[in-house]
């Protein structure tokens, strides 16, 4: 049974519509990821869907007690009545947005990329999945993007839902991104997961003149010595790397794979196959399971033959501390990456 708005338990959030242009503050209680100098932009999930929603009614947000660190709360506050706070119940936020997709809703369902990978991976399978519903999961922390340890890392996330049938998944690298997928991704059939970046987010394929495509890989950096293959934030360290490296000697194409699954195939396969170069891929998660081993297996089956390496995380549970520390500690730092490829090189 469907429950009127009007008998709905009232929301905590004041009813108000943001003015035109105006853009709701973030907190900064999980730091934003380093934006090495660039432009930021603030909560661009939570923009992109308020944004959808006043042309939109069946768009709806729920969060697992997670709203403010989802960027989530920017929609609730504008739209109070087409919100729902689950509480700290992940099963229960999955399976209260499949019954809202069944009942002719858009729910886009927010939480840490851990909670939702780990703890509520059945309920997305049985209740979602299987159904083929439209849910759109968004989960913020994705990989190494923040320093409290095992606890709320998800450095596996990509390996755990790649494998679920009729799931979409995808790693977006920037606030530009974000915003393009969001709403590319509230008109997709059947059920999305997405990694966001949340907070102060860096604007990197703006000066590109990027636009998302759903399932398609993109060529940002054209190079003749090295194809890095990236997605996510990692597709900004690879530019930066890029630029580093070109400064010695070395040219690098930077290929762009915000779509994890399904993977573009195609062409991932027609750049590799080029000849020439040196194949890296590069994502902020563990080297098994992810964008690495989903590519090697594309060209394996292609019979694209060509080196291989990967940059990623390592198989472990990964320390707790400050980003920056962490990310130079498990080589995800434009300088470490960059001497890993110019070592590669000379091998």
């Amino acid at each position: 049974m469907t429950i009127p708005a009007s008998s709905r338990r009232k929301s905590k959030y004041s009813p108000r519509t943001p003015a035109s242009g105006e853009r709701v503050a973030t907190s900064a209680m999980i730091a934003s990821l380093d934006a090495e100098g660039r432009e930021t932009i603030a909560a661009p999930f939570g923009h992109a869907l308020a944004d959808l929603a006043r042309s939109r009614e069946d768009i709806v947000g729920l969060s697992a007690d997670l709203s403010k660190y989802t960027d989530l709360h920017v929609f609730a506050e504008a739209y109070p009545d087409r919100f729902y706070q689950m509480g700290m119940a992940e099963a229960l936020l999955m399976s209260a947005a499949a019954g809202l997709a069944r009942e002719g809703f858009v729910p886009f369902a927010t939480t840490y990329a851990v909670f939702a990978s780990r703890r509520a991976y059945d309920f997305i399978a049985m209740a979602i999945a299987e159904e083929d519903l439209p849910v759109k999961i968004c989960c913020a922390l994705p990989g190494l993007s923040t320093g409290y340890g095992p606890s709320h890392q998800a450095t596996e996330d990509l390996a755990i839902m790649r494998g679920m049938p009729n799931l979409t998944v995808l790693d977006p690298c920037d606030a530009v991104e974000i915003d393009q997928a969001t709403r590319v991704i509230a008109d997709t059939p059947g059920p999305v997961y997405m990694r966001l970046l949340r907070g102060k987010v860096p604007n990197v394929l703006g000066e590109y003149g990027y636009r998302f495509e759903l399932g398609k890989a993109q060529m940002i950096h054209d190079g003749s010595d090295v194809l890095i293959i990236s997605s996510g934030f990692m597709t900004m360290r690879a530019l930066d790397a890029a630029k580093a490296l070109a400064a010695d000697g070395v040219f690098c194409a930077v290929l762009h794979s915000p779509t994890i699954k399904p993977l573009d195939v195609e062409t991932i396969c027609a750049e590799a196959a080029k000849g020439g170069r040196l194949v890296v891929t590069a994502e902020n998660h563990s080297i098994t399971g992810g964008l690495g081993e989903a590519v090697a297996g594309a060209l394996m089956r292609a019979q694209v033959h060509v080196p291989f390496r990967q940059i990623a995380l390592p198989d472990e549970f990964l320390d707790a501390g400050a980003l920056p520390t962490l990310h130079d500690q498990y080589g995800i730092t434009v300088e470490r990456i960059a001497a890993r490829i110019k070592a590669w090189l000379e091998d």
